[in-house]
């Protein structure tokens, strides 16, 4: 009787293992959301612009090449304090930029999960050029970021998940050459899709709803800009920038900038850091090539009451900056100044705006002999006039452009570096890297902090993010800060 016991309990047991087995297989689904195989690449779309825009763009690259390009002062006796007075590792620590570092490329994961699923046809996905065509787009400014802050990155091994979770990183050079290649096959995609009138997005796009027309505008503006950036080591660079920039226009860009602010559940990055931190001010770098006629002016030098409320606009008030690497205006725990573009937090997001490409043309003008004037005023309009629509003036700029005369590299770089003092830090500092590897000098930095004792704390590129430095040995082989970065002239 006992062995019939112990065989039926045996026969029990095995049935419960069996069946803790088969619920054990289900327990990392999630029955509330579907699987990301069943989504439609377009529903993916939404992140993937916001993304590019709050974390890339406009996010710790900014807050902390701010203070390297002087188009703001670091304050708050905390991290942005360290940043301008060049103290401890805080620009050039691998935890410094771990946050971006993870998010662009998660990011990155996301835009080429809508790739794989048009040319694959994913749910549903197959053939539609528009998603994919946008997709591309995006992928290469992302990846135009990264490589610009880091030099040689993860990128023909990258973005395989758990199939290789320790890519190798690829030359900065060989990265640029395929960027130009998917910008050309985005452009083909929509051309095609805009010929075909393919309309596979709606709403979920909130950069362009659906406007093939448009994306290849920015499609072009991205090609503009990657080869701008060549100018120190392709020959070529500026003719073939000038061709991307005028069809761009012709196209009729206008700028890719993310608005989807209310002001108060999602507010801008820039006012959301400085309403909790109060760690920039206005540099008088910037002040001093304005002059007291920029139009900018007023908008960029703005005191804050005197209880440093920071909800609502009290003016211009002369003296309301710091010169870069004043130690005893760094420290202060609260900065009593802010540029009004930080007061306004449901201002867009400019991840490449218009003044960029017409600076982009006029440059790619001046450096191929012929007149920049007309393109140099227009970048230089545009500017005022996107910085006078944050609080509803009206001015345009018209007077104050025609005022500098005719254009010169020197003043296509000084106007430009104004026109992005305010959130596009991050291509000024590939505008000053690019100078100083061609050997040309038009913006003068003069915070004392970037040379002490006889040695550099200017960062010239930007360490991997800490998370990487860690788990893969291919990133810690290298020496990101003492390596080549072949774009701006092996510095």
């Amino acid at each position: 009787m006992k062995k019939y016991i112990v065989m039926a309990m045996s026969v029990a047991l095995f049935g419960m293992t069996s069946c803790s087995e088969d619920q054990l297989d289900d327990v990392n689904k999630n029955y509330q959301y579907p699987a990301a195989d069943v989504v439609p690449a377009h529903l993916q779309i939404t992140d993937a612009i916001m993304a590019t825009a709050f974390n890339t763009s406009s996010g710790d690259y900014s807050f902390y090449l701010s203070t390297v390009t002087e188009q703001q002062v670091g304050t708050g006796n905390n991290q942005m304090m360290k940043a301008e007075l060049r103290t401890g590792n805080e620009l050039i620590s691998t935890s410094t930029y771990n946050n971006v570092w993870n998010s662009t490329y998660s990011n990155l994961l996301n835009i080429q999960e809508m790739i794989n699923k048009v040319e694959k046809n994913i749910a549903s996905s197959g053939g539609q050029l528009d998603v994919l065509g946008a997709a591309q787009v995006l992928k290469v400014i992302n990846f135009e970021i990264l490589t610009d802050m880091h030099g040689d990155i993860p990128y023909s091994e990258a973005l395989q998940s758990a199939a290789n979770m320790q890519p190798k990183a690829d030359s900065q050079e060989s990265i640029y050459a395929d960027l130009v290649k998917t910008i050309d096959k985005a452009i083909e995609n929509l051309n095609t899709a805009t010929e075909e009138e393919m309309a596979n997005f709606g709403a979920e796009d909130i950069l362009f709803k659906g406007n093939t027309k448009k994306w290849m505008a920015l499609a072009y503006a991205v090609k503009a800009r990657l080869y701008i950036h060549q100018t120190v080591v392709n020959a070529n660079a500026a003719e073939e920038a000038l061709k991307a920039a005028e069809k761009a226009l012709e196209l009729g860009f206008a700028g890719f900038k993310v608005s989807e602010f209310d002001g108060n559940v999602t507010v801008n990055p820039w006012a959301a850091f400085l309403d909790s931190r109060g760690y920039t001010a206005p540099s008088k770098t910037v002040v001093d090539l304005m002059g007291e006629n920029d139009p900018r002016l007023k908008h960029y030098v703005t005191a804050t009451a005197p209880d440093n409320n920071y909800t609502g606009y009290y003016g211009y008030e002369p003296g309301a900056y710091a010169a870069p690497g004043d130690e005893e205006f760094a420290k202060q725990s609260w900065t009593p100044n802010i540029s009004e573009y930080y007061y306004m937090y449901n201002e867009p997001i400019q991840v490449l705006s218009l003044h960029e490409l017409l600076f982009i043309k006029a440059e790619a003008e001046a450096r191929t002999g012929k007149d920049a004037t007309k393109s140099f005023k227009q970048a230089v309009q545009a500017s005022i006039t996107e910085s006078n629509s944050w609080v509803g003036d009206e001015e345009t700029g018209a007077d104050y452009a025609a005022s500098l005369g005719t254009a010169t590299l020197e003043k296509i770089f000084v106007q430009k570096y104004i026109a992005m003092s305010i959130d596009e830090q991050v291509q000024t500092y590939n505008d000053l890297r690019r100078c100083m590897g061609m050997g040309e000098s038009y913006i003068t930095l003069t915070n004392p902090n970037n040379n002490k004792n006889g040695k550099n704390f200017w960062p010239y590129i930007l360490p991997y993010g800490e998370s990487s430095m860690v788990s893969n040995p291919n990133l810690k082989a290298v020496d990101c800060c003492a390596k080549q970065c072949w774009l701006f002239g092996g510095k």
